[in-house]
This record gives structure tokens, C-alpha cells and sequence, in this order.
């Protein structure tokens, strides 16, 4: 590729060089290849029109925009390889060398620069006058081991009453709070039962996360980052299930969103659901023989409760949740007590619209009975069929009609009497269960995915509320 003359100069846009006032530099024609040609058209950001074009001898790029390795060694000078073309721009980052400074220029700096030199020295001498130099700081002195350690504890205990603030409730609390708010029998049971819970607690994932990492769009995005202590999270599951608080409430006594008050309610929910499942209540016939006063050894209670919820909009799902004997929609669950009161059995909900027949048939209850089981349930409960079939027997409570006939006979009647106690008995640990006032009303829609969790919860938790006190016959 030619060099170019002394009148030319460099095509490239900003590139102000040319040959007369930069002899020292070279300029290279576009190359006769027309693809090469075309590259250093693309490589200088020009398009080929009106105001520019290529000519041969005429148009040129000065060596500033080519690098070391695009020239070869010549006989007399570096020559340009036929490959290359120009990569330095200033758009790339690329910065020229400066321009040669006449003898002129370099004489007005050097007497300018001694000038300011001078001046500079007034200047110090003046500043080593002054008594302290406030721009510089003082040296540091050692730390104190004393004081670090005051500093430590100080922090620690500030932690502590920012934490105690957030908490909605006193600390310490009484039992009658603890009762009121969580439905635990004590401070003591509450703190028992968060001892055995929190530490795999801390390694918690909210539903959020969990949801989008079930359906792939994770993306290892991070959890929402935990604004209130674990602890304060259970009590706002509890607060939500025990005492049916509104999670606006919630939000507002925890200072939260309502969102993230919904949002601890549903992963707390399946946490609990988690842990709580690996309990074991029900209780074989020779457990219940060896603790159970002898007329107790051999019922068991069986019945059925309802909760109401939202109608959902499908009318095929109104259908098959809608309840005859409610009236309503409902979702029914079976529960199993022992004659001391001790819920050993409850079953997963099921659509209202389910006959007590069936529900007995899919509860899971059957397979748990032996032969020579005695089982007490309602009399609208035609069940016997069932329990022949796993060598179990049905017991009905006698009525106000069958009591006034054997009521003459003192024996019959003490019999009697118990027998209507122990049915007093389920009814009453289905009280505890409905006394989570969440089901006051009617379950929403919104927790209709975690209601089965929430219900089972319930049911484990009747037996942390104390042993159930009754008067017998």
C-alpha cells in the first residue's frame, strides 16, 4: 500500500492529522483489494456517498490507526502487511500521541514552571508558620480492650430492645396471653414446642421462593430477606389461626406488609405441617389398656365435624362442596379420641357434599382398628358394615327414648350414663379445635391451597392445650 504525498491527509472522522503539518507520520492508501477496501470503510465508521468516497492515491488513514503488529520490516521502512486494516479509534478508547512541541513552546513552559515553583515556595515557608496542620488527622491511639468490649455489649443489648420492641407480645407473657394468643396451655408448653421447632426453622424458605422454584422460574433469585425475628413469625401464624386476627392487623401491629403477613401465614403453615406430620397419636389397644381405668379400655370415639368455606365460583366445585346438613359449603374432616380425650386420629378434609359412609371408607381409620375394637359413633353414621369387615364393633348412644326404658334399672342406667359421657368427650375435643377462631368464618378463597395444612395443625396442636377435664356419671 502506497504512502501518500505531503498534501495528504487522514480520512479518519476526528483524526485531524495530514502530511504537511505531521511529516513524521505516514499515510496509507485503501487498498486495491476490494474486500480489504471494505473493512477499512467499516473499521473508520464511513459510508460511501456524496460526501465521501474512495479514490485511489487520494484517500488515505494515517499510521495512528494501525498497531505494531500490522506493519513488517522492510529493507528501508516498516511496511504495512497486505491483511491489515486500521483498529485505532478514538471511539475504541484509543488516545494519539501528542504533537511534537516547537523549540518555542517548550522554552514558555519551562519559565512559567519556574515561576509556580518559586511561588510555591512562599507559600510553604508560610505554612510551616502555623501551629497544627487541621487538614491532617491526628495519629490513632491503641484500642482498648475495655472499651471495645463495653462497645460489644452496648450494640448487643440495643439488639436486644430494638427485637423486644418488635414483639407484640409483653415479654415475659402469662399464661392467660399465651393461651389467648396461641391456644398453648402455658408459656412453659409454648416455649417447649418452639425449642423443638426452631432451629431447622432458621433454614425456613418462604412459600414464595419455594412456588417459584417449583414452577423453574428461580433463577437463583434470593428470598425475601427476613425483617422480623423466626420467633415473631410463629406468632403471626398463631395470632392468625388462634385468635383469627386479619392480616392487615397483623400488618399493622408488626409493622409489616399485609403481604408479607400473609405470606409468613402460608409458609408457616406448611412448615408446621412438615414437622407436626412425623407425630404418631393414634394409640394401639394395648397402650390404651395399660394407662385407661378399665371401663374406658375398650371405645373409641368417632365423629365428624364441618368448616365452612368461601363458595368458589365454579359451579361444579359449589356442587360438590355444598353441605345438606349445613346448608352451605363446607369441607368435612373425621376425628378419633380416646375415652381420657386425647385426639388420636383425624383425617385429611374432603368436599362436604361426602357421605360420613364414605369418608369413614377413605379416612385411613379402618386399617388402624383391630378385631375386638369397639368404636362409639353418632347413630346417622352406617358404618357397621365397615367395621365387621376389620372385626371392629359399632356402639350407638342410647337416646332420650331408650333412657326413660332402662332408666328403671339402676345398672342399665350407670352404663348408660357412661356411655353418654364418653360421647360428651369427642364433642368437646372438637370444641378445641373450632376454638381457632379462624374458622369463625367462612375459610377465603386465598388459603383454600393451605387450608388442609392449617386444619391438620389444629388437630395436632388440641393435644399441646392441656389435658381435657370432665365429670363422669
Amino acid at each position: 500500500m502506497a504512502q501518500a504525498s505531503s498534501k495528504s491527509c487522514c480520512s479518519v472522522p476526528g483524526c485531524s492529522c495530514n502530511a504537511q503539518k505531521q511529516p513524521y507520520l505516514s499515510f496509507h492508501s485503501f487498498p486495491a483489494n476490494e474486500e480489504v477496501r471494505r473493512k477499512w470503510v467499516q473499521a473508520i465508521r464511513r459510508d460511501e456517498g456524496p460526501t465521501f468516497s474512495v479514490k485511489r492515491g487520494s484517500t488515505h488513514v494515517c499510521n495512528r490507526h494501525f498497531t505494531p503488529d500490522d506493519y513488517v520490516l522492510g529493507i528501508t521502512v516498516p511496511s504495512l502487511k497486505p491483511q491489515s486494516v486500521p483498529s485505532l479509534f478514538l471511539w475504541n478508547e484509543y488516545i494519539s500521541k501528542e504533537k511534537r512541541e516547537l523549540v518555542y513552546d517548550r522554552c514558555q513552559k519551562q519559565q512559567s514552571l519556574t515561576s509556580v515553583g518559586d511561588e510555591r515556595k512562599d507559600i510553604l515557608k508560610k505554612a510551616l508558620k502555623l501551629d497544627h496542620d487541621y487538614a491532617t488527622p491526628p495519629p490513632a491511639g491503641k484500642k482498648s480492650p475495655l472499651l471495645k468490649r463495653l462497645l460489644e455489649d452496648s450494640m448487643n443489648c440495643i439488639q436486644d430492645l430494638e427485637a423486644k420492641l418488635k414483639t407484640a407480645l409483653p415479654t415475659p407473657a402469662s399464661d392467660d396471653q399465651i393461651r389467648f394468643y396461641t391456644k398453648f396451655s402455658s408459656e412453659q408448653v409454648f416455649k417447649i414446642f418452639w425449642e423443638s421447632i426452631g432451629p431447622s426453622a432458621s433454614r425456613l424458605v418462604y412459600w414464595s421462593k419455594a412456588k417459584r422454584t417449583s414452577e423453574g422460574n428461580s433463577s437463583n433469585s434470593p428470598s425475601h430477606p427476613r425483617s422480623m425475628p423466626l420467633i415473631d413469625e410463629f406468632l403471626i401464624y398463631c395470632m392468625r389461626v388462634a385468635i383469627g386476627m386479619k392480616e392487615q392487623v397483623i400488618a399493622d401491629m408488626f409493622q409489616v406488609s399485609a403481604t408479607t403477613a400473609s405470606r409468613v401465614t402460608i409458609t408457616w403453615a406448611n412448615y408446621l405441617f412438615f414437622i407436626l406430620g412425623t407425630l404418631r397419636l393414634w394409640v394401639s389397644r394395648e397402650k390404651v389398656r395399660s394407662i385407661m381405668p378399665g371401663k374406658f379400655k375398650k371405645y373409641f370415639i368417632l365423629d365428624c365435624t364441618e368448616i365452612a368455606v368461601a363458595a368458589p365460583s365454579s359451579l361444579t366445585l359449589q356442587s360438590e362442596t355444598f353441605s345438606h346438613y349445613k346448608n352451605r359449603t363446607t369441607l368435612k374432616g373425621r376425628i378419633g379420641v380416646a375415652p381420657n380425650g386425647l385426639l388420636t386420629f383425624f383425617s385429611p378434609l374432603y368436599t362436604g357434599s361426602i357421605s360420613d359412609k364414605e369418608l369413614t371408607k377413605i379416612s385411613g381409620i379402618l386399617p388402624l382398628l383391630e378385631a375386638g375394637d369397639e368404636v362409639m359413633a353418632d347413630k346417622g353414621f352406617v358404618i357397621e358394615d365397615l367395621l365387621s369387615g376389620v372385626g371392629a364393633k359399632l356402639i350407638i348412644p342410647p337416646f332420650k327414648r331408650l333412657r326413660v326404658v332402662v332408666g328403671r334399672v339402676i345398672g342399665l342406667r350407670i352404663v348408660v350414663g357412661r356411655v353418654i359421657g364418653l360421647r360428651i368427650v369427642v364433642g368437646r375435643v372438637i370444641g378445641r379445635i373450632k376454638s381457632n377462631h379462624i374458622w369463625d368464618s367462612p375459610v377465603p378463597l386465598t388459603l383454600m391451597g393451605t387450608v388442609s395444612q392449617i386444619w391438620h395443625n389444629c388437630c395436632v396442636l388440641v393435644n399441646f392445650q392441656g389435658p381435657l377435664s370432665f365429670k363422669e356419671d
